[in-house]
């Protein structure tokens, strides 16, 4: 802080004045007997500020910062002054148990600033924003690519542009370009946005005023249902923005930062997971592997991979696949991403005890014929999954692992027998996504020369089962960029997989050596198409790029 510089006098001198009211503040309390509270760092429930006007809490220099059932925390710079008194017998005559503190008038202002979220009643987005019906529909319907929305948010007039409009925009923006998470990062004098599209971060702008942004902060707190007037510490929340055929569920986390706080809007689109086993990307012959072990009775099917790497969505496609009123299926998520009718669907919540060991111990005495858990974290987890596969039911999860092969060693790792591991096993599966080439403005690439014996080689070493028929001759293109895919070429993603499948060979292999090195020999028995193989396929038939597969698999090993 430099001393000569007016800005910098003028914050010192604030803190100063402050740090003497809540002296003052102290002091009374210790005199009447009450709690002192600094309200600069005590949360205050908006919702409990209805309890008193705000004409007459200013009058009274009081707040209601928090009311449970009847009973009422009420801050109060003085309680002796005869509007406190009012307020606090009428508060009495209406059957409420009030409890003071002693605040400074400084704190109480900083209550009384959050009255302009008290709303009258819902209203949109979640019920608790400000947008009329409909808007954000048409917002979202205008369909501009991303190069002119981010021209658009980094030339608006922020002077005029309200916390409403800004937050309805973005959330516009970022739906109608099928981002999957929104952020927010704060810096010395200004904040920038980015989206995540199809798994990349993409910046939008650079120079949000801190003004706006705190504005916005405070709006998405209030949405999420976060402690509004408290910073420096992490929270999560969610809100839910309800379209006229459908609700889009908003995950939020806030954290904070060197300058401030920074958000992440995870966007969950019941869209996204209506997808069907067969539009999930597996090649026909895999998906004959998948469409015979999910139709069995019992067995665990892993799905293993990084976060982000579409797990669940898949096994969802699975259950969708198999649920009918003839199954009884139930599902232990954290937390439940989307909703699927007719499939019970629980969350962890590890507060009142209900973790994916108990979760999943309660389940199995549900009579249930499918079960999804979440992930395999832990050893208690492993073993009911293990032994739940082992007595009829069909149980699906994910576990983090690179590849197929590192299932077996990571579930040792955790403590599971090597002798439980081999019949509970049905199926595992690896997989990661890569960006779909856009269909409007992919160019050909021609393959000849050293392309073309590469490619040719690299089909020679497939597994027999394998139809090489449809890609002698490949179509590959790449990326160039249009206004229908906002310019980056890409629009979507699809899967990559990989497949170890069980059986009498796979529990051999487990009981005399689970090493990675000895199930890759068992894999390649098997005919097992390798993740990175897959793509290569989806390269050949045109559907993304060499580049792509890279990305997430390594250098290609022609």
């Amino acid at each position: 802080m430099d001393p000569q510089n007016p800005a910098d006098l003028q914050e010192k001198l604030a803190k100063i004045r402050h740090e003497s009211e809540e002296r003052v503040a102290q002091r009374l309390a210790a005199q009447l007997g009450y709690q002192y509270i600094d309200l600069s760092k005590t949360p205050v429930v908006v919702d409990a500020l209805r309890l008193i006007p705000e004409a007459e809490a200013r009058e009274a220099r009081v707040a209601s910062i928090e009311a449970k059932l009847k009973k009422v925390a009420l801050a109060a710079c003085d309680p002796r002054l005869p509007a406190a008194e009012k307020i606090i017998k009428d508060l009495g005559a209406k059957k409420y148990e009030v409890k003071i503190f002693i605040a400074s008038l400084s704190g109480l202002e900083q209550a009384w600033r959050l009255y302009r979220f008290v709303k009258p009643e819902a209203e949109e987005i979640t019920g608790k924003v400000t947008i009329k019906k409909g808007e954000l529909e048409k917002l979202a319907e205008r369909k501009l690519g991303f190069k002119a929305f981010s021209e658009e948010i980094k030339n608006l007039d922020y002077s005029k542009a309200s916390t409403t409009m800004l937050l309805g925009d973005i959330l516009a923006g970022a739906l109608s370009m099928h981002s999957s998470d929104i952020h927010f990062e704060t810096a010395e004098e200004k904040a920038k946005i980015r989206f995540r599209i199809d798994g990349l971060l993409h910046d939008v702008s650079g120079n949000l005023p801190l003004r706006n942004y705190n504005g916005i902060t405070s709006r998405i707190k209030l949405l999420s249902g976060m402690k509004i007037n408290v910073r420096g510490e992490a929270q999560d929340g969610r809100f839910t923005i309800n379209f006229a055929k459908k609700e889009i569920e908003i995950r939020v986390s806030v954290i904070p930062s060197e300058f401030g706080e920074n958000i992440v809007m995870r966007i969950l689109d019941p869209d996204v997971i209506s997808i069907e086993l067969s539009g999930l990307g597996i090649r026909e012959d895999d998906l004959a592997i998948v469409n015979n072990e999910i139709k069995k009775p019992n067995g665990l099917i892993l799905n293993t991979g990084p976060t982000g790497s579409g797990k669940t969505t898949t096994l969802y496609a699975f259950l969708k696949t198999i649920n009918s009123p003839e199954l009884k299926v139930i599902t232990l998520e954290d937390p439940i991403e989307y909703r699927i009718e007719g499939i019970e669907q629980t969350q962890v919540d590890e507060e009142v005890g209900y973790t994916f060991g108990n979760g999943l111990r309660a389940i199995v005495r549900q009579d249930p014929d499918v079960i999804l858990v979440g992930e395999i974290r832990d050893l208690e987890t492993a073993d009911i999954a293990m032994q739940a596969a082992l007595t009829g039911h069909l149980v699906l999860s994910t576990l983090h692992t690179n590849d197929a092969v590192g299932t077996v060693p990571r579930l040792v790792n955790l403590g599971v027998k090597p002798i439980t591991i081999g019949p509970a096993l049905s199926l595992v599966i690896a997989q990661r996504l890569v960006r779909r080439l856009c269909s409007k403005c992919r160019k050909p690439v021609d393959v000849s020369g050293e392309l073309k014996t590469k490619i040719s080689g690299y089909l020679v070493k497939l597994p027999q089962r394998v139809e090489r028929k449809p890609y002698e001759d490949p179509k590959i293109y790449e990326a160039v960029g249009c206004e229908s895919c906002s310019g980056f070429g890409y629009k979507g993603r699809i899967g990559i997989f990989e497949f170890l499948e069980s059986g009498p060979d796979l529990e051999e292999t487990i009981l005399k050596e689970f090493s990675e090195v000895a199930l890759r020999k068992l894999a390649e028995r098997q005919g097992m198409v390798t993740m990175q193989a897959d793509g290569v396929l989806k390269v050949l038939q045109g559907e993304t790029t060499f580049k792509e597969v890279e990305s997430v698999t390594g250098p290609i090993e022609w």
